[in-house]
């Protein structure tokens, strides 16, 4: 079940407040964002300008709606009966470590209902308070759009440093992580940086899973909505071909690699 921001009982704020996340929409029941049945809240505010964006009405960081965390917690609480042993709390975007802060005091409250977190995160920060709040977070789900970082810049405007050190970070502290690659033809199909992107994270003892994300074009709609041209109006989704390729490339490296 999803639910639009107008469906959200909370009061909308002009400013910023410890107690309250910026948060774009909350699905309940959710089943593809961490394991198990979730819920999952998408947070307001992105850097990244990702040319294949599904959301690009969660770009802005002053839009959305301001929500008190106790007020997320107590939903978190009420739907804990449907979570069962692996489902629980994701919350993804956006992206989530620009309320890092936030957040840390989200997960510390979730952690005391015995809630599970999971965080859906392009990696864009890392710093200490990414570090804490990594210490309260149960799964990451990491996207690493491309290993190559002049390919990285053109399809989302910056580097992949952060997000590469954040994976090493997130490895060396010994805590679980999936990893999620979305698969577009022309952009981060080459074989070449498959092998490259299985290979740099083939010895990590942490990754428990890897899943390809086919490219679609199901966000075109929110992009003209917002009367934004739409770099990749004209991009197919990969052939079945080109999704073989990509999982049997993975699966070299990965013991468990998941097409989405």
């Amino acid at each position: 079940m999803y639910f639009p921001l107008q469906d959200i009982e909370a009061a909308k704020l002009n400013i910023d407040d410890p107690d309250h996340l910026r948060i774009h929409s909350l699905e309940t029941f959710g089943t593809h964002d961490g394991p198990g049945i979730r819920m999952v809240i998408f947070v307001q505010g992105c850097q990244f300008r990702c040319l294949y964006c599904q959301n690009p009405d969660t770009l802005d960081v002053r839009g959305g709606t301001m929500v008190e965390i106790k007020e997320l917690v107590n939903r978190a609480i009420r739907q804990k009966t449907y979570f069962g042993k692996e489902g629980g709390v994701t919350v993804s975007g956006g992206e989530p470590l620009l309320q890092r802060s936030k957040l840390l005091k989200f997960f510390k409250l979730l952690h005391e209902e015995g809630i599970n977190t999971c965080l859906d995160t392009n990696g864009r920060l890392n710093n200490a308070q990414v570090h804490e709040l990594l210490e309260h977070t149960d799964l990451v789900l990491l996207d690493v759009k491309h290993i190559n970082d002049d390919i990285h810049h053109k399809l989302t405007g910056l580097t992949n440093k952060n997000t590469l050190d954040l994976a090493a970070y997130r490895e060396s502290s010994g805590k679980r992580m999936w990893l999620r690659y979305v698969l577009v033809p022309g952009w981060t199909d080459q074989e070449q940086y498959l092998e490259e992107w299985g290979q740099r994270f083939t010895d990590y003892k942490t990754v428990e899973r890897v899943e390809i994300i086919p490219f679609h074009q199901l966000g075109l709609h929110k992009w003209e909505l917002l009367n934004m041209k739409y770099p990749l109006k004209d991009t197919p989704s990969p052939s079945e071909e080109i999704k073989q390729t990509a999982l049997s490339i993975f699966s070299k490296y990965f013991g468990n690699v998941v097409l989405k």
